[in-house]
């Protein structure tokens, strides 16, 4: 068989812009391919653009290349392709326009762009047809450079471009953000005649729409032809998804009100871009008013609502899409799943898992990742590394959703060795996985351990830190103790610290009781923002945790002043299949009396067993009796109590918090797991506490 070499034109931006004289100098000169386009008409999507020689004509076509021609059309591997290739060789058919025009669109169709190219670079007469496929292919597989560069090549050659041309290369001149060979292009493609052409006319909103360029999206739009308006909702929905894109909602609706004929596919445009602007109620009147939903309708809305943060609703979309029938898409799973992880909703994230079992889906990257994390997040680890073991398809994102979740349940163990078994797979660590191990180190009090790992990140992976990275190392070293050392390196960064690198140093101030340096580092974080209620709430707990009532006092009259408000902690919790949320002094639950009854009943038993009230995380110098009522009212005994009401001894408590838990809950939650003989499992917005036997597995490290 004969080998070609793989080689690919190189592209530079000056290149470009020399040859971009080419696309009107050449503007009149003659094609050299003789067939007209006019004989063909637009492609689907998935159809594959045949070349034209002398034998296009079926009548006429030789039974050996229509034979051929079957067999390529057939091929699934590129081995296969390969090898009816090496028999069109020694046939000598490779002067066929057809056959090769074929070849290199079923080779790029099966993501093998460099034997695509080789093909290309070995035909001795370039056609239009190959030039076509050729681009096509390029395109579609993200070669947006490669596939520029050959189009000036077919300019160069004097191959004059088609309507199947310019809107492939349209699409890449998008994705590299090319906007001055844009406009150029459309020049081209007015003086080429072609510009009403309906997919052409698309391609061209559509490029300008991803280029942000909405004013001339919009004069391509207006001077449409009635013919190209009413015949292309493709053209309406582009352009619709587009005023959705830069937020201008009303235009989007008045584009969406006028459109002649609307089909599903202008319905999902509109709500999935209601739902990116976070107008969710607008997006789920319209969808209501769907006569007919597909699956690409439901998972914009479950996706639009995870992604807004509304995971209860999300979730309940999800189960009534099930209800009526439809089949989910990868993406429905995965926002279905992720909804349950944001809340710890662990009985609707093992309902899906089921639907997974019971209609025989076969795990992937993407849903195998989202599985793993869901069980790590709600609070099943032992789960989460069942699924991560019998998933065959592990990319870099499986590996690392699992070494996090070791990491934020403080097996930091277990996470080093899943690290290594990566290694050994031959899957080379990234930033995200160098974040899950400084976590784990940083959560057991690994200090050197981490500190070697952000070393290597850098010289034996040239990683370049983030402000994430540059984060937990002073997290690592503060709640370590080693505040002078996390000085130094917060100082000797080679980025400005942000809001919450400092944050992190102020809370070891914080639980190391330094007072001195907590008052420096607040007065960054109130340069960096002011108007934070961090910056006050850290500074006024350092000075309670020692009795400074007085100042504690002045900063709350500074966060009075300037209007500062603390974020309101909630928490949430399922039970029985219903997810619950509460918040800090929550009053509204339909239950409140007997949640306060109960818990009133679970410090009662608690103060039995040695606990204590920690008054000192209360904010301000109140009485006694006060700042216990303050911290009673905290959402995760809000949580806890509910709990213990509503669900059978023994069974597994799961709550997840917005906030760090402070030390008097976390202290309640030891004697709470004692009393009732339960594990009681809390996920805080560090990391995870499993509380079991009135022991914690942070050991207090937290």
């Amino acid at each position: 068989m004969s080998k070609f070499p793989c080689t690919k034109p190189t592209l530079t931006i000056t290149v470009q812009m020399k040859s971009l004289r080419l696309l009107f100098e050449r503007n009149s000169s003659p094609a050299k391919a003789t067939s007209s386009s006019s004989k063909f008409k637009r492609p689907k999507p998935s159809s594959i653009s045949n070349g034209s020689d002398s034998s296009q004509s079926s009548s006429s076509q030789d039974p050996l290349k229509t034979h051929f021609s079957s067999l390529i059309k057939s091929t699934e591997t590129t081995l296969q392709l390969r090898q009816i290739h090496a028999q069109i060789l020694r046939r000598h058919l490779s002067s066929s326009a057809n056959l090769t025009t074929l070849l290199i669109s079923v080779s790029s169709s099966l993501k093998s762009i460099p034997y695509a190219l080789s093909i290309f670079n070995h035909s001795h007469h370039k056609s239009l047809f190959l030039f076509n496929a050729l681009i096509r292919g390029l395109t579609e597989n993200s070669h947006f450079q490669s596939s520029v560069s050959h189009f000036l090549l077919m300019l160069r050659q004097r191959v004059r471009p088609d309507k199947l041309t310019f809107p492939f290369v349209l699409k890449s001149v998008a994705g590299l953000g090319l906007r001055f060979l844009g406009l150029i292009l459309h020049g081209r493609i007015i003086k080429s005649g072609v510009e009403f052409d309906s997919f052409v006319r698309v391609s061209l909103v559509e490029m300008y729409v991803k280029l942000e360029e909405m004013g001339f999206a919009l004069q391509v739009f207006d001077e449409s032809p009635e013919r190209n308006k009413s015949e292309s909702i493709l053209l309406w929905n582009v352009l619709i998804n587009g005023c959705c894109k830069v937020g201008d909602l009303e235009k989007a609706m008045e584009l969406f009100e006028a459109m002649p004929e609307r089909n599903i596919g202008s319905w999902n445009s509109f709500i999935n871009g209601l739902m990116k602007n976070g107008d969710l109620n607008k997006a789920m009147q319209l969808f209501d008013e769907m006569k007919e939903k597909d699956v690409v309708s439901w998972t914009t809305i479950v996706n639009g609502l995870s992604q807004n943060g509304d995971y209860q609703k999300a979730l309940s979309m999800f189960f009534k899409m099930l209800e009526v029938g439809l089949r989910p898409n990868d993406l429905t799973l995965v926002s279905a799943l992720s909804a349950c992880a944001k809340i710890g909703a662990l009985e609707a994230g093992v309902r899906i898992h089921n639907y997974f079992v019971e209609n025989g889906l076969r795990l992937n990257k993407a849903t195998a990742a989202a599985l793993v994390d869901m069980y790590a997040k709600c609070g099943n680890i032992l789960s989460a590394s069942k699924v991560f073991e019998e998933t065959k398809e592990k990319d870099i994102r499986t590996w690392s959703v699992m070494i996090w979740g070791w990491a934020i349940h403080g097996f930091y163990g277990q996470a080093i060795r899943c690290f290594k078994k990566m290694m050994f797979s031959g899957i080379k660590p990234d930033a995200v996985v160098f974040l899950a191990l400084l976590t784990a180190c940083s959560h057991s009090g690994q200090v050197d351990l981490g500190l070697n790992f952000f070393d290597s990140m850098r010289f034996d992976y040239s990683i370049e830190p983030t402000m994430k990275h540059y984060t937990l190392v002073v997290d690592l070293l503060g709640r370590a103790g080693r505040l002078d050392e996390a000085m130094k390196f917060i100082q000797k960064m080679p980025i400005s610290p942000d809001f919450v690198a400092w944050g992190a140093l102020f809370c070891a101030c914080r639980a190391h009781k330094n007072i001195k340096m907590a008052e420096l580092v607040s007065e960054k974080l109130l340069q960096l923002e002011p108007k934070h209620p961090g910056s006050y709430v850290f500074l006024s707990n350092v000075y309670a945790a020692v009795g400074r009532w007085e100042d504690v006092e002045r900063v709350r009259m500074l966060m009075q002043n300037e209007a500062v408000g603390k974020d309101p902690g909630w928490s949430y919790i399922e039970v029985n299949g219903q997810v619950h949320s509460f918040v800090a002094g929550d009053h509204d639950h339909k239950r409140a009396r007997e949640i306060y009854l109960k818990l009133e009943e679970i410090v009662s038993g608690a103060r039995e067993q040695g606990y204590m009230p920690e008054t000192g995380w209360v904010l301000h110098n109140i009485e006694e009796e006060e700042k216990e009522d303050a911290l009673g009212s905290h959402s995760e005994k809000l949580a806890l109590a509910f709990a213990l009401m509503n669900t059978s001894p023994g069974t597994t408590i799961r709550i997840v918090k917005n906030l760090r838990v402070c030390g008097d809950c976390h202290s309640l939650m030891k004697c709470a797991s004692k009393m009732s003989q339960r594990e009681i499992i809390l996920r805080d917005i560090k990391r995870f506490h499993h509380f079991k036997y009135g022991v914690c597995s942070c050991g207090d490290y937290w």
